[in-house]
Order: C-alpha cells, then sequence, then structure tokens
C-alpha cells in the first residue's frame, strides 16, 4: 500500500514534467526534446532488451521506437499520457519484431488462477533469469508495472487491455516467475 501512494505521488511529479517536456518539444524546443529523451531513453530500452532477451536486438528496436515516437511526437494530443504512449511505441516495435522473427506472438492468455504470494527479495541477476523464462504477455505486464513503475491504467492502455485484464496477468506472471525461480532452487 505504501509502495501504491509513494508510486502515485511520483507518477503525478513524473506525468507533470513529462507533459511541460513534451509541450516545449512540440513547440520547438530542441533542449526539452533532448531531456525527454534523456529521461526516456534508459527506460524503454530495458524495456525492449527484457522482451527480446539480447542488447543488441534492444539497440535496433529501441532506435526504431525512438524514430517512430520523434515522428509521432507533434501529434501528441495529451502531453500528460506521454509515458503510456511512448511505451505503447515501444510495445508495438517489439510486436512487430517478434512477428517478423517468430511469424506470430506468443498466444498464451492470463487465467488469474493460483497462488500469488512472491515476497522474497532476490538479486537481479535471479529476477532476469526468471524473466527470461516467462512468456511475453506475463514478462511484458512484469516489466511494465514493476521495473518501469507503470499504473495498472497506464499498463491497460500500453497492453490495450482491460484494467482487470492487467490485474489478471499481473497474478498470472507472478505465479508463474514465483514457480520458475522455486524450480530452479531459488526460495520464496
Amino acid at each position: 500500500m505504501v509502495r501504491q501512494v509513494e508510486r502515485m505521488g511520483g507518477d503525478v511529479d513524473r506525468v507533470g514534467r513529462d507533459a511541460l517536456l513534451v509541450v516545449r518539444a512540440q513547440l520547438g524546443d530542441r533542449r526539452a526534446l533532448a531531456e525527454l529523451v534523456g529521461q526516456w531513453h534508459d527506460p524503454v530500452w530495458r524495456y525492449v532488451r527484457r522482451m527480446l532477451d539480447g542488447p543488441g536486438q534492444a539497440d535496433d528496436v529501441s532506435q526504431d521506437v525512438w524514430a517512430g515516437a520523434l515522428k509521432a511526437l507533434p501529434r501528441l494530443q495529451q502531453p500528460e499520457r506521454f509515458a503510456p504512449w511512448l511505451f505503447t511505441i515501444a510495445r508495438r516495435s517489439v510486436m512487430d519484431h517478434l512477428r517478423e522473427k517468430y511469424s506470430q506472438a506468443d498466444p498464451i492468455d492470463g487465467d488469474g488462477a493460483g497462488d500469488d504470494d512472491v515476497s522474497a527479495v532476490l538479486n537481479r541477476a535471479q529476477v532476469a533469469e526468471g524473466l527470461a523464462g516467462l512468456p511475453v504477455r506475463e514478462r511484458e505486464v512484469l516489466i511494465l508495472f514493476y521495473l518501469h513503475d507503470l499504473a495498472l491504467e497506464e499498463c491497460a492502455q500500453v497492453l490495450q487491455i482491460p484494467p482487470g485484464t492487467v490485474k489478471s496477468r499481473l497474478f498470472r506472471a507472478r505465479r508463474l516467475l514465483r514457480d520458475s525461480l522455486v524450480e530452479k532452487g531459488y526460495s520464496s
């Protein structure tokens, strides 16, 4: 609960700062654009890398994300929605890459069943290993919600699914991650 309250306060500050930078960038302020890209380059790259499991691929796809975002930025009508808008572009780029690579995305849907008591503190390597073993949909929702601190509603926008489905996928993803880590010998 405390984390959610802190995230909400942090989200408000981030949203306002980003909205101001977007408007300034739309008006031609190159420094505002550079600051916006500087703030979001690493989070976008990390999202893409975790979705694709490879730094080389992440570089190429992230470049595509930023090319698309910079081209579309002048048409962004709701600057306060920059983060979900940017991650939507990133998601589309990742999905396009995966479709190209595998000819179709992972068809697994979350079922919302099972135990939800992931409370262990694991090091980054263990979590990264666990995330890499998850299906794309579950990995994606965990990355957006926990690693990029997007709210449920923002995750829903990025994923183009209802917030309730985000909750179900989070529930399933946490369970799958916990089960995967326990199976590999990490205690929960």
